[in-house]
């Protein structure tokens, strides 16, 4: 059985960077970093979880419900994933787009050690704690693999991603949606990577509160993304969907500008302001009456590449529902589906050419305490070594205001940090 114990370290930073290379020698793998930026709601700086006592894994069937019983019958810290098209279990949907990576729906495993930084606070549990505190210490940090540079394709020709936008907005017009999530995907075959050194490349080139990197055998998945999902605190429920993008630029006093247009683009303020009401009313099927507040609209963050509005929605927690009771009644995420929810998932899945499968997910942890965090799988690669696929999709929100080429710049600005760490 699992003992915790505290060490103190005088070097965090260094001391993750080892804690994840000694990780990676496991065959299962699941890396989470706060890169330092601040969150009244984040419970560490970093985690690391690696090997596996136990897994549960489900491509079909009552997925949900199965995790609420595995969650029921093992105690302790269990990180996973829960896939987009898991949508399928909890609506009458399908996902019939070609799936060339091969992950399951939902994943999630029990740790044979876990390590939590905080500070200079490091916090052990395995079997052996100082055995595993002396492992890390020793273990090199080797210079980062080099791996082939990858070509890559997508699965739309510029002309052909305004055209579908155009159509996207004929469906506005007539009124089947208001808004929805359209996104590509990038994609190479025969890939030959390294997958640990392309994340700490790309978490270098774009660090973000949600970075993770998780590992399940032969399946990667390594995500640089600045967004929550869903986070329980106590009682309390939060999400905080991410609409709406601008590039960073390299003057400072042009970079002040940029955030002021962002906070001012009446485009960009309506698409957050439709996610934000669909996540309130995700947020009543978990909620105590009355409860649902919007805690900070149109909150400007910025990241290496991009400024962001990100709005928080928070809630207290009615009674008698379990996690993925709470996790199910919201999923998939507003900010990756658009609104009315179901039929934008619908004509997402018209239109869209690949199965989104991990993409537009969540990856996240649930507690011993009961709490939990989820982040939005976005600015993710996602890579089976087996086959040697990678993928990587990009979207935005089409709007009836959407311009069909600011569009395809938005997507190739959020794909910018995955293609310079792939040396496209």
């Amino acid at each position: 059985m699992p003992v915790p114990k505290v060490f103190t370290t005088s070097d965090p930073d260094t001391f993750k960077l080892k804690a994840l290379l000694w990780a990676n020698s496991f065959d299962h793998v699941c890396y989470f970093d706060s890169n330092h930026y601040s969150d009244p709601y984040r419970a560490f700086d970093t985690m690391i979880a690696a090997g596996a006592i136990k897994k549960i894994s489900r491509s079909t069937g009552n997925s949900f419900h199965d995790l609420d019983g595995f969650l029921a019958s093992n105690e302790g810290f269990i990180p996973g994933y829960f896939s987009y098209d898991l949508k399928n279990e909890l609506e009458d949907l399908h996902s019939s787009n070609p799936d060339h990576l091969g992950f399951p729906d939902l994943y999630f495993f029990i740790p044979d050690n876990t390590i939590f930084i905080k500070g200079s606070e490091v916090e052990i549990s395995s079997t052996d704690p100082e055995a595993t505190w002396e492992g890390i210490h020793n273990w090199d940090v080797k210079p980062q693999l080099d791996s082939t540079p990858v070509s890559i394709k997508s699965r739309f020709t510029k002309s052909e991603y305004k055209s579908t936008v155009n159509e996207l907005k004929e469906h506005i017009q007539r009124g089947d949606i208001y808004e929805i999530n359209f996104c590509q995907e990038f994609y190479a075959e025969n890939a030959d990577i390294d997958p640990l050194s392309i994340f700490i490349r790309l978490n270098t080139i774009s660090p973000t509160p949600f970075s993770s990197f998780m590992k399940m055998g032969q399946r990667y998945i390594i995500s640089a993304t600045p967004e929550r999902f869903l986070s329980r605190r106590g009682r309390k429920l939060i999400s905080q969907p991410i609409k709406g993008t601008y590039a960073r630029d390299s003057d400072k006093q042009k970079d002040e500008d940029q955030k002021k247009n962002l906070k001012t683009d009446e485009k960009e303020l309506a698409e957050n302001v439709m996610i934000v009401d669909l996540v309130r009313n995700d947020l009543t099927k978990s909620a105590k009456p009355g409860t649902v507040t919007v805690e900070e609209l149109f909150g400007v963050y910025s990241f290496k590449q991009v400024h962001q509005l990100i709005s928080t929605v928070v809630c207290e927690r009615a009674e008698g529902l379990s996690n993925p009771q709470i996790i199910a009644n919201t999923f998939p995420m507003g900010s990756m589906t658009g609104a009315p929810k179901i039929s934008a998932m619908t004509l997402a899945e018209q239109y869209e050419r690949s199965k989104r499968g991990v993409y537009s997910g969540a990856v996240g942890y649930f507690a011993p305490n009961g709490d939990f965090d989820f982040n939005v799988v976005i600015r993710t690669l996602l890579y089976n070594a087996e086959s040697k696929y990678l993928s990587f999709h990009t979207g935005g929100a089409i709007t009836i205001d959407s311009n069909p080429d600011r569009e395809y710049a938005e997507c190739v600005l959020k794909a910018k940090a995955i293609m310079e760490v792939l040396k496209q």
